[in-house]
């Protein structure tokens, strides 16, 4: 629905297709990559790491975050990049213009793979960062892969870094419909502080109401889907798509009609 509404409106010829590929012919999926005329295309589980070795090379992005979530061709090259850290800044900064004027820390919940595109698109723009996770481990693993400026904590340490937060993310699971909700006292943030849920079903989290209740500024999940998905369009069709009022309307009414209690 996504880039079939940028393919329409630009009135470029071509299709965005769901191919399912088993583990065991990703192989067989690659040697005819090209010769079937792929321009490129989207990687998710549980192939952002298993397609490594069928690409010519990955990006920074890509080399940082540890998975590849799209694919396109440089001449003869099949690049493997990842698009999720553009797509989370690119949220912030139209949602928020200007969040990062005077933004110093951030507080992150979770470890997981979000996490890891949130924590490199936030260093990209010099913030310190903070994890929170509830196995420690988890936390302290990802904040040494990352180095410098980057530290990871037990929930325990959640209230007293949220002090100094200018920006407080959720990337976990939590308050996704079929999942608890995520229930964080709020409190010690500070007025001015965003708050930012990469969930988007529901559109609005109850993190995200209580939040804004608060008279914080909040950035949804959605926004972010939309925003990795221009770099990949763009690679493929040498054009860099808008994300617009009438596409997020398109996904959101979407999402409503499809997901009870969205």
């Amino acid at each position: 629905m996504l880039h079939g509404y940028w393919l329409k409106r630009y009135g470029i010829p071509g299709s965005y297709e769901r191919v399912d590929v088993p583990p065991e012919e990703l192989a067989a999926f690659f040697d005819r990559f090209k010769e079937a005329g792929w321009v490129g295309g989207n990687v998710t589980v549980p192939h952002k790491m298993a397609v490594i070795p069928f690409v010519d090379r990955i990006d920074d992005a890509a080399k940082a975050i540890g998975a590849v979530n799209a694919l396109w061709w440089e001449g003869d090259a099949l690049v493997g990049g990842n698009t999720d850290a553009m797509g989370f800044i690119g949220n912030l900064d139209e949602l928020v213009p200007g969040w990062d004027r005077g933004a110093r820390r951030a507080v992150i919940l979770g470890a997981g793979g979000a996490t890891r595109a949130a924590v490199y698109g936030l260093r990209s723009r010099g913030l310190e960062v903070a994890l929170c996770n509830r196995t420690v481990a988890k936390a302290e693993a990802l904040a040494a892969h990352f180095g410098k400026g980057v530290t990871g904590q037990g929930l325990d340490e959640l209230e007293a870094l949220m002090g100094d937060a200018d920006l407080l993310v959720n990337t976990t699971s939590l308050g996704m419909v079929g999942q608890p909700p995520l229930e964080i006292d709020l409190a010690p943030l500070k007025p001015e502080a965003i708050v930012y849920d990469v969930v988007y079903v529901p559109l609005e989290t109850g993190f995200l109401k209580a939040a804004k209740a608060r008279g914080h500024r909040t950035v949804d999940g959605l926004g972010m889907l939309l925003h990795q998905a221009v770099e990949g369009f763009r690679h493929w069709f040498d054009r860099t798509p808008e994300v617009t009022e009438e596409l997020r309307t398109l996904l959101s009414d979407d999402i409503r009609a499809k997901t009870p209690g969205a």
